[in-house]
Order: structure tokens, then C-alpha cells, then sequence
């Protein structure tokens, strides 16, 4: 039950402020400990976005902060074993066989994937730097099997993230999305309850499954498993049809509309109904509340982001509203600034009009001269000694550099706005590259091949892929043909039981730490969280752990770090001047920043915060961007004034900063366009559409007669960081969940024993009857199935391992993004081992 809880804690320690690891929320926590215990916790009422609320799901982070940890780094043995080593031999072979790799293939052929878990993205900022040094070109994490389609569509229209102000609205649409379980903005469940309290407001639900949201919602269209495309069409159909537009705000706001319009107009609204399996009636009545709300808002999710027509669906589902005018005002949909966005994440932009090319030219002229000359000065003539006389060159050079080096420095650092439209192609299979990031169903292919272009070697971050992506059989047989294969993690995980190195690291709890899911709109907040415990010995935190590998390749000048230490250990403005003059000199620097502010501020940052220097740089970038915003949060000041004042608060305020107070006017300026307009033509997926004509929404087959979706979120789940089965209260073993109808169909009840078969593997797990769900479609909890071990060191599963289920085959043909809750499947007795029933349609 979600709770807003103020009880009195046990007298065992101080409350210490922390955040939630386990969704993009990341509410805020203060945390009792007793020993190494978390004693308690609760939601933390001065946190700017929770406010106290959490749902249940943390109260039991004890089981991941306390779980089977790595304490020593691990070598794999011939046998295939792991033998302990020191943190100094694991540094020294690594970087050597790093570099060996290098030199006899390419830097590009290493691959790296993760960077951070939910709620620990600094990892990522210093793996950037890593991949910088090597030359290594190819990345990815979850996003890339989750949210790619999507960022190349708000890429398309808006060049940003998009999302709704919901506790506002009158009318939200949720496309495959449950938020009374994924939450995903703030006190997720009391605005639920609030607006379906409320007469005057509606939640629409787009979902197979009769979910707890879709209990709340006014019209629930349970589409047919993989149907959303045809639902979503038949609402823009409906808009069209009957003029429910918003043809001002098309005409003030956007550009190519009528090709589209033009498209929905002869949509079959009757024929797309029913292959989607909703009445017509029904679907007329949604979208016209829809279209007559004040304000509206959608959210879609993995429900349709993870199955048939992923991409397209995410492009119909905008058009909604867009074409009704819900954007830039409460209670509809808006973009936002970004601390510092993880891939295709935020959409920080300044207000400033951007200069003319030959403006532009000539100022980046003038800045590297001036540059170059910062640079010889700062190498000649020790700092103390000038540092009077340079604070006035190192205020306005600081000022101009940051503005010159701000579009390169960015994005290749990992702390500025994501790029990546899809141009770019994966060597081996020319699959899209969407915001930097290697759709997840293509890592093996590129792997597991001859091609002279294939991954040689592989670096993975508090990330466990041989688990969590598509067909986990192939994945670890794609770790064995690799030449090298590290591992940073906390726990020995079901991907480190196949590297050949594993290093251990400190958890999320033990170290300072920053969330990157900063979304929110008009204001905008981040949380810097200092440790609740001292480190596990023989743990480290990754961006040491980075620090030294890269330091053991000796692939960066020295001298160049020694002068930025030996720069802020003299004076703070002068280390501003060295920093931006460097990196105006030489723009190739940008993606190593992370590291270089880790070394020459690192030291110097209190309680031991070195783990967070690069956020300096963050801070500076925002605060360059966000001018406005960020002076209304109240960092105000000339020159870098506002930056160094977001980087202290960010380090002071535990609970989290408002890094920027924006004005609903003020939310045109995120939209990416020379003229702040939207985009509406997507050519490519106007042809899809068009396509669906054609179709039919059927996915199985005679010898797969049944829908899986493999990852429903529930009660007791969470991601995989959670190891330990037992923090799970209710469905231990993540029951299979079916419709009354199919049941009695196959002659089980809840509590029998099935098999799970799917074209790549099968599972077996007991059954739940429940009304959740139609006839023909079937779930599974994410989350579960990790090799654990119990109190008498017996290895124990608990729960299906679900990508022993998936193919890599089925996926978007746009993004990549793999159809994990549309997996055909048939249910055999397990037992027997025979077919207990096919149903031939469904």
C-alpha cells in the first residue's frame, strides 16, 4: 500500500537522507540504520518531488543494500571458474588486454552497455570517458530495448523529451501503461485517486489487461494483444473524421500537417475497431472526451513499447495530442531542461537567439586564440603568482569558452543533451543507432559473427544483460566468443558468472550518487544523496575504478592533469580559466571532462564527494542554458555565478534542488526547431500506418496459440538489483497469470504446475486464474528468476527467467526494440510433458 509516512523511528541512529532505487521516481527516503541495517525508512517530506511519498517498494531496500555482495575483484580461471585477485593486478590486465584489443582491431570494436542502475547514473558519465579514451565508438543500456522508438519519434516532432503534467489534467490517456504499479511521476497513486474521485475528469486506458489503472479509468479499451496501432489509428481517425482537431493551434504550432491529416482522414475508424477488438462506440466516446478536455495528457510504456508496431504507436500516440493542442499550458504535455539527461533524455536549450554561422565562426576564432594563449600562460607561469591579475581574464574567458565548447562538450561527456536520430548504423548488421544506443536485440548478432566489424570485447556497468535482454541463451554463448569481458557490479549476477574479469562495487548506498530522471516541468528538480553507510571493504566506487583503468592505459597526458590539479589546488578562478580554455583548444577533450573534473576537483570535494565532480560541469551547462530558470530557482549571479551556486546546492541540500523554475511560456523554447514548431510528418511512419490496412493484428499460431507479455509489473516486483527473493511479501514465484476462460480450457486451476513453451526455450510456473486477464493472453512478472543462493549455500531459482523465453527475431523494424509482452507461447502440463490444450482462435 502506498504510504505517506511521518511515524516515529526506533532510537537506533539519525535519519539519513537517500532516494529510491528501484523506479524512474526515485522518491525520496530517510533511512534509519542499525549497523549495517537499514532499521527503517520512510518518504522524505522535504524532497521537492515526492514530498514524503513512496510506495511500498522501498521499504524493504535492505534486501539489495544487504544481499550476497562482492567484496574482491574476480579473475576467470581454464576451468571456468573465479579466482580472487587485487584490485592492482585486476587494473594492470585489464587495461593491457583493453589495449591489446585496441591495437589489433580497433578501439570501436570494444562495446560497452550499462552505466549506472536505476537510480546511480554517474557510472555513466565516467564510462563515456573510458570509451573516449579507448577510441570505443558503440554503447547501449535498458533504454535501448525500451525506449528508443519513442526518443526517435520526439526526435522527429520536438527534438526532446516529452511528457504530461498529470496531476493537473482533466483527461489522461495511459497507452500499455500501469501506473498504480510503474508509478512514473510523482505520488503516482494519490493523483490516480484524486482524478478518478473526480466527476469532472477521465482516465482512458489503452491496455489487454483489465490492470489496477484500468479499474480507476472511465473507458478502458482492452485491445487484443498487439492491436494498439489499430486502436490508437482509429481514435486519430475518430479526431479527424469529426473536425475534433485543434486547427488554431496546428496552424500557430506546426508544420507538414496536412499530409497527415490528410492520412487520418481515410482511416477505416469501423474496421480498425474491430481488429482491434473494441467497440467502435466505445472508442468514438474516448476520443471525444478526449478532444473536448481543457487539458489532456498520454503516457505510453513498455505495453505497447516493447510489442508489435512499437514505433508507429509511439508516433499515433503524440499526434494525440498534438492535434488537439495539449501542449505548453497546466495539465497537458510539455518538454523540459535536464541536469544532465541520459540518453535522448532531456531538452535543454537556451533562450538566447542563436548566432548567424559567420558569427559563430568568427567567435570560435577568437575563443581558441585566446585559448591557446590561456594555455601557454597557464604552462609558463605558476598560478599563485598571476592568480590576482587573472580573475578578470578568467571570468569572461570561462564565460566564452563555456559558450564555444558547449555544443561538443556536452553530449560527448554524457552531462548534456543526448543526440543520435537514428543515422548511424551498428557494423555488422546496419542496425539504427537511436540516441547513441545499440538497440539491445542486435548485440549478439553483432557478436556472434565473422564479420571482420564484430565486437571483440565487451565492458558492462551496474547492469545484468545476460538476464534482462531478449534470449539469454544467446547471449551468454556471445560472452564466450569474446576476447575480453569485465564486469562492474555489486553482486555476482547472472552476467558476471560469464565474464573474465568482475570488479566490485560499492552500492548505491554506500557512495554519493545522482538520478538523471529529472523530468518534471515547470519546476525541476535533482537529488544529490551522500552515503547512508561507509563502503563494503574491498569495494570501490566506479568513477575511482574508471580513474585507474584509464590511468593504467596511459592513454591521457599526465601533464595536462597535473596542471588542473595543481590550477584548483591554487585558486578556483584560474582552475575555471585552465578548464574551459582547455577544452576550447582542444574541442577532442569534451568526452574525457568527467574524468578530468574527477582528478582535479575530486580531491578537494567534501565528505568525499569526488564520485559526483563531473556534476561541476552539469551544473555549468544548465545553468548556460537554463538562464532563466535556473536564476528563478535562486541561483543568480554574472558570469559562471549561477553554475558554482547549483553545484554547491546540489552538494548541501540532501533532500534535492529545484535546478530550475521555468514559466509555462517558457516551454516553446524546448521545442528544437528554428521556429519552435512541431514536426507532424514522419513519411516513413505514415507508411506503416498506412500498411496496417492490410494486416491483421494476429501474432501467434497454431503451434503458439497464446500471448505472453514476459515482464508485468506487480506488487512485488522490481528490477533484478534486488536479488534476494525473499523481499518479495505475496507471489514469491511470480505466478502465471490467465483468463477464467482459458483456464478451464486447459483444465488447470490456480496452483497447478504448467510448462511454458516459446519458440526459444521454456519455463515452468504455477498458475493464477485471474480476471486480469482475456481469453488467449497470458503474463509473467519481470524481475524474477535470478540464481540466488539460500542460508545453506544451496543455489536456488525462484520465479521465470523470462528471456530463457525470448528470440531476437521479433522486434520493431524501426528501432529494434524487442516484443517482450508479445511472445506466442503454448501451455503444457508440466508434469506429463504433453499438450494440455490448444485454442485454435483467439
Amino acid at each position: 500500500m502506498a504510504q505517506d509516512s511521518d511515524q516515529a523511528g526506533p532510537s537506533v541512529g539519525d535519519w539519513k537522507k537517500s532516494a529510491c532505487i528501484l523506479c524512474e521516481c526515485n522518491c525520496g527516503l530517510e533511512i534509519q540504520t542499525d549497523g549495517r541495517r537499514f532499521a527503517k525508512i520512510r518518504g522524505d517530506k522535504a524532497h521537492p518531488s515526492s514530498a514524503g511519498y513512496t510506495c511500498e517498494k522501498p521499504l524493504r531496500l535492505d534486501f539489495y543494500q544487504n544481499g550476497r555482495r562482492l567484496e574482491t575483484p574476480l579473475r576467470r580461471t581454464p576451468d571456468g571458474g573465479y579466482e580472487e585477485i587485487g584490485w592492482d593486478v585486476a587494473v594492470a590486465e585489464i587495461a593491457a588486454k583493453l589495449l591489446k584489443v585496441r591495437e589489433e582491431h580497433g578501439g570501436d570494436k570494444i562495446f560497452f552497455y550499462g552505466g549506472g542502475g536505476q537510480g546511480a547514473h554517474s557510472n555513466g558519465a565516467y564510462l563515456k570517458s573510458l570509451m573516449s579514451v579507448l577510441g570505443a565508438r558503440y554503447y547501449s543500456n535498458a533504454l535501448g530495448q525500451e525506449k528508443s522508438g519513442e526518443m526517435w519519434v520526439d526526435g522527429k516532432i520536438s527534438g526532446g523529451h516529452t511528457k504530461g503534467d498529470f496531476e493537473h489534467s482533466e483527461v489522461i490517456v495511459f497507452v500499455g501503461k500501469n501506473p498504480w504499479q510503474s508509478h512514473s511521476f510523482p505520488r503516482t497513486r494519490p493523483t490516480l485517486k484524486a482524478i478518478a474521485a473526480d466527476p469532472g475528469r477521465s482516465i482512458i486506458v489503452i491496455d489487454p489487461r483489465r490492470t489496477e489503472t484500468a479499474e480507476l479509468a472511465d473507458f478502458h479499451l482492452q485491445v487484443r494483444p498487439g492491436s494498439d496501432a489499430w486502436c490508437l489509428a482509429a481514435m486519430l481517425g475518430v479526431l479527424v473524421q469529426e473536425d475534433l482537431v485543434d486547427r488554431v493551434f496546428l496552424d500557430q504550432h506546426a508544420v507538414e500537417v496536412e499530409p497527415v491529416l490528410a492520412a487520418l482522414a481515410d482511416i477505416p475508424v469501423a474496421g480498425f475497431a474491430e481488429e482491434c477488438g473494441v467497440d467502435e462506440q466505445l472508442i468514438r466516446a474516448a476520443t471525444r472526451r478526449f478532444a473536448a478536455a481543457k487539458t489532456a495528457a498520454t503516457y505510453e510504456d513498455l505495453g505497447v513499447q516493447q510489442s508489435p508496431n512499437s514505433t508507429l504507436c509511439s508516433y499515433l500516440n503524440k499526434l494525440l495530442w498534438v492535434l488537439t493542442g495539449n501542449f505548453g499550458k497546466p495539465g497537458a504535455m510539455y518538454l523540459h531542461s535536464s541536469l544532465a539527461p541520459i540518453a535522448g533524455g532531456g531538452s535543454n536549450a537556451s533562450s538566447r537567439k542563436k548566432p548567424s554561422p559567420a558569427k559563430r565562426a568568427a567567435q570560435k576564432l577568437v575563443v581558441r586564440s585566446a585559448a591557446l594563449a590561456a594555455e601557454a600562460v597557464a604552462r609558463a607561469v605558476p598560478f599563485a603568482a598571476r592568480s590576482r591579475l587573472a580573475r578578470p581574464l578568467a571570468a569572461r574567458l570561462s564565460r566564452l569558452g563555456l559558450a564555444t565548447v558547449v555544443p561538443a562538450f556536452g553530449p560527448k561527456a554524457g552531462i548534456g543533451p543526448s543526440g543520435g536520430g537514428g543515422a548511424r548504423r551498428t557494423p555488422v548488421t546496419g542496425a539504427r543507432i537511436i540516441a547513441g544506443l545499440v538497440p539491445c536485440n542486435s548485440i549478439v548478432e553483432e557478436i556472434r559473427t565473422d564479420h571482420p566489424d564484430r565486437f571483440r570485447a565487451m565492458w558492462v556497468d551496474s547492469s545484468n544483460p545476460a538476464h534482462s535482454l531478449v534470449d539469454s541463451a544467446g547471449f551468454r554463448e556471445a560472452m564466450r566468443e569474446l576476447d575480453l569481458s569485465v564486469v562492474v557490479d555489486v553482486a555476482f549476477t547472472e552476467t558476471a558468472r560469464h565474464a573474465d574479469y568482475v570488479l566490485p562495487a560499492n552500492s548505491q548506498f554506500e557512495k554519493w550518487d545522482v538520478s538523471f530522471f529529472n523530468v518534471e516541468f515547470p519546476r525541476n528538480a535533482a537529488q544529490v544523496r551522500p552515503p547512508v553507510l561507509s563502503p563494503l571493504p574491498g569495494t570501490r566506487p566506479e568513477s575511482q575504478i574508471y580513474a585507474e583503468v584509464i590511468r593504467a592505459t596511459g592513454l591521457v597526458d599526465r601533464a595536462l592533469v597535473e596542471r588542473l590539479k595543481r590550477a584548483e589546488q591554487d585558486d578556483h578562478d584560474v582552475f575555471r580559466m585552465a578548464f574551459f580554455a582547455t577544452l576550447a583548444a582542444k574541442p577532442a577533450l569534451a568526452a574525457l571532462v568527467p574524468y578530468l573534473l574527477y582528478e582535479a576537483l575530486g580531491p578537494g570535494m567534501p565528505d568525499g564527494a569526488a564520485h559526483v565532480a563531473f556534476l561541476w560541469g552539469a551544473a555549468h551547462l544548465c545553468a548556460f542554458a537554463n538562464p532563466d530558470g535556473v536564476r528563478r530557482a535562486g541561483f543568480a549571479g554574472t558570469g559562471l555565478e549561477p553554475g558554482e551556486k547549483l553545484f554547491a546546492a546540489l552538494l548541501s541540500r540532501p533532500s534535492g534542488v529545484v535546478f530550475t523554475d521555468d514559466r509555462w511560456e517558457d516551454v516553446w523554447r524546448y521545442v528544437r526547431r528554428r521556429d519552435r514548431r512541431f514536426t507532424v510528418h514522419i513519411p516513413e511512419l505514415l507508411a506503416e500506418l498506412d500498411g496496417l490496412r492490410g494486416q491483421k493484428a494476429v501474432f501467434t499460431s497454431e503451434e503458439f496459440p497464446f500471448t505472453l507479455s514476459a515482464g508485468e509489473r506487480r506488487s512485488f516486483t522490481a528490477n533484478t538489483i534486488i536479488r534476494n527473493p525473499d523481499w518479495r511479501r505475496r507471489d514469491g514465484d511470480g505466478a502465471l497469470r490467465m483468463s477464467p476462460q482459458d483456464a478451464e480450457r486447459l483444465g488447470v486451476a490456480s496452483g497447478s504446475l504448467v510448462r511454458v513453451v516459446a519458440e526459444r526455450g521454456s519455463a515452468e510456473a504455477m498458475v493464477e486464474v485471474s480476471d486480469m486477464m482475456q481469453a488467449g493472453h497470458m503474463s509473467l512478472p519481470n524481475g524474477l528468476g535470478l540464481d540466488t543462493v539460500d542460508e545453506g549455500g544451496n543455489a536456488v531459482r525462484r520465479g521465470v527467467a523470462l528471456n530463457e523465453l525470448t528470440s531476437v527475431g521479433r522486434r520493431d523494424a524501426f528501432a529494434g526494440t524487442p516484443w517482450h509482452k508479445n511472445v506466442p507461447i503454448r501451455i503444457e502440463k508440466a508434469e506429463a510433458g504433453g499438450p494440455v490444450g490448444i485454442l485454435s482462435e483467439i
